[in-house]
């Protein structure tokens, strides 16, 4: 693999969170832990709320494509690390760098929307009770996700047709444990003035829009909420909120974390491990959010617990 003038590099070396090999078993049996849960916990929220009837309502089917993304999120990258952890092998393919770099974009763009669109399920909830199964019928809620996939999908095709264009001369490590967008062009060796253009108008229209979204729903529900008379009904309206807030506030604090980082010297390796906090933490705390604060999943999930121990005695 030997750097060419203007040969575009086949392969690339992730060097991932540490290079010490006495490291590299607690590494990797850490991640794979966090990754279990992940979709273990993920796939267990999915489970339940198809199976219940109960939670077939427009807040659980916006969380169920929230797992659903967790699912894909942390499966776009901590596989790919658990491999070359294992074998001692850091190589990853041009072309599977590219394609790790479209659907990292694409779940983690979807995230944001996900939780923006359940922002706005919470405040017509809260806000227009009267109105909410008129207004989040079954056709608004498949068109909320349908257009966020596709916003989502064109957004993740045209980051991957602008790495394209650049090429890779010398640089061929990459200080992160996946191929990450802002430390590949930062790698390149050809001109990505207009990559940065596009890569950060992307993140203020896409990360920023759904953001500002999420701000305007909550203003609005808190000042319905200031105007309910009982505590009670405070406490009522609010608690359906509260896991959806833990979720936005850990998803954002943590990408915010991530960014503050990459301007602290040494940033590449501060923000390798700064970003596994969204990249693996957040998606795996979700589950237990919603779960363990939520009065009706605890019950969908005793409920499908003790069906499939019914339906294990059975057979």
């Amino acid at each position: 693999m030997e750097p060419g003038n203007d040969t575009q590099i086949s392969e690339f070396l992730l060097l991932g969170l540490s290079e010490d090999p006495e490291q590299q078993p607690l590494i990797f049996g850490l991640f794979l832990s966090m990754y279990l849960i992940t979709v273990f916990g993920n796939l267990l929220i999915i489970l339940a709320v198809s199976s219940n009837s109960h939670l077939h309502t427009p807040m659980y089917f916006f969380l169920s494509n929230l797992s659903l993304v967790d699912i894909c999120f942390t499966s776009t990258t901590i596989p790919k690390m658990l491999v070359n952890t294992q074998t001692q092998n850091k190589v990853i393919t041009y072309a599977g760098c590219i394609t790790q770099i479209y659907f990292f974009i694409l779940f983690a763009v979807s995230d944001f929307f996900m939780l923006s669109v359940m922002a706005y399920d919470r405040f017509v909830a809260i806000c227009h009770p009267l109105h909410y199964t008129v207004i989040m019928n079954p056709q608004l809620c498949g068109l909320l996700i349908l257009v966020s996939w596709i916003i989502c999908i064109l957004n993740s095709f045209l980051q991957s047709l602008m790495m394209l264009r650049l090429s890779f001369c010398t640089h061929f490590q990459i200080p992160h444990f996946f191929c990450e967008l802002n430390q590949m062009i930062h790698l390149a060796c050809s001109d990505t003035f207009l990559n940065n253009v596009v890569m950060y108008f992307a993140a203020v229209l896409l990360g920023g829009g759904p953001f500002a979204g999420i701000l305007y729903s909550y203003s609005k529900i808190v000042s319905t909420i200031h105007g309910i008379s009982t505590p009670l009904g405070k406490y009522k309206a609010f608690s359906t909120c509260t896991s959806h807030l833990s979720v936005v506030s850990l998803f954002y604090c943590t990408i915010l974390g991530v960014y503050l980082s990459s301007a602290a010297p040494q940033s590449s390796h501060t923000s390798a491990v700064a970003s596994v906090m969204y990249t693996v933490v957040t998606p795996m705390l979700n589950p237990f959010i919603y779960s363990l604060r939520n009065k009706d999943m605890k019950r969908a999930l005793n409920a499908f617990f003790v069906k499939e121990t019914l339906h294990g005695k059975l057979l």
